[in-house]
């Protein structure tokens, strides 16, 4: 059997679950795919955007602390971070009103008003 995603360093059980919803279920899944393709899929699958579960996330898979992150690198993983998290498409009906609002179809409540 393979390591738990909980085995990393700074990952614990709520961390393993969230992945475990995105479908990685071991540490080497984890490691194989790295930080920002699992954490993109965390959010795809409903985890809410907190920079410092990515940052944590990054130096787990280095072997380091969480807390060590600092300085140039930490604003470099916020940039990483940033564009993840606008990299990640919204909610189907969400993304499916966006479309119709840019086409300028929707219906709105001002709409259905009598006049």
């Amino acid at each position: 059997m393979s390591d738990p995603v909980s085995s990393i360093r700074n990952l614990g059980p709520a961390y393993e679950q969230a992945c475990a919803k995105a479908g990685i279920r071991s540490a080497q899944q984890l490691r194989d795919i790295g930080p920002d393709e699992a954490y993109t899929r965390l959010l795809q699958t409903g985890s809410r955007p907190h920079f410092i579960g990515y940052y944590v996330l990054v130096m787990g898979l280095q072997g380091r602390p969480w807390n060590d992150c600092k300085g140039d690198e930490k604003k470099a993983l916020r940039q990483r971070f940033d564009a993840i998290k606008a990299g990640v498409n919204a909610a189907p009906e969400t993304q499916m009103m966006s479309d119709l609002d840019a086409i300028g179809v929707r219906v709105t409540t001002d709409d259905l008003k009598p006049k």
